[in-house]
């Protein structure tokens, strides 16, 4: 007998503001299977449980650079009309929300949450090895130029033509006895 596994949900999509990597509190509430309304009033009720580091709420700049790199939230669509600034979410407080929220449902993302954070950690940890190693080629390539600058410098004088020497005049001169 075949077990049915349920599918994956769509990985959420996790951004980096403010050098922290978060994910939208529109993502989280979809992923847990709750309006936004009702996951940020569920937050604002357990708010002693978001200190700064595990909540964030993005400035007005930022959301709008969010909105229009990623195209999050249509200024004529969805989300146009929020009366609270867009909240992010830390690693940490995705997890708390799951502890709020109290569903079997939220206990399932909260785990798959948690395997998507560690998932981006690996991935940053094996681009920072090919980052370092761009960085010494970068460093050897910058030595080779140095190099070859000067071997192009010394070379030039030998590239350019002899000045030509004044042909001696034929026949006679005065002065040439």
């Amino acid at each position: 007998m075949v077990k049915a596994s349920t599918p994956e949900p769509a990985l959420p999509r996790i951004h980096t503001i403010r050098k922290q990597r978060v994910v939208l509190d529109a993502d989280l509430a979809f992923l847990y299977g709750v309006e936004t309304k009702r996951f940020n009033e569920a937050v604002r009720r357990n708010i002693e449980r978001f200190p700064d580091d595990f909540r964030l709420e993005l400035t007005a700049e930022e959301a709008t650079a969010l909105r229009s790199q990623f195209a999050t939230l249509k200024p004529e669509g969805r989300g146009r009309h929020r009366k609270y600034a867009v909240t992010v979410f830390t690693e940490h407080g995705a997890l708390m929300a799951a502890n709020i929220l109290r569903s079997e449902r939220a206990v399932q993302m909260s785990i798959y949450l948690v395997r998507a954070f560690v998932k981006m950690r690996d991935e940053i940890a094996s681009n920072l090895s090919v980052l370092r190693r761009l960085s010494e080629i970068d460093k050897k390539l910058l030595e080779h130029d140095v190099v070859l600058r000067e071997v192009i410098e010394r070379l030039q004088p030998l590239l350019k033509p002899a000045p030509e020497k004044p042909k001696p005049k034929i026949g006679f001169h005065r002065g040439n006895r």
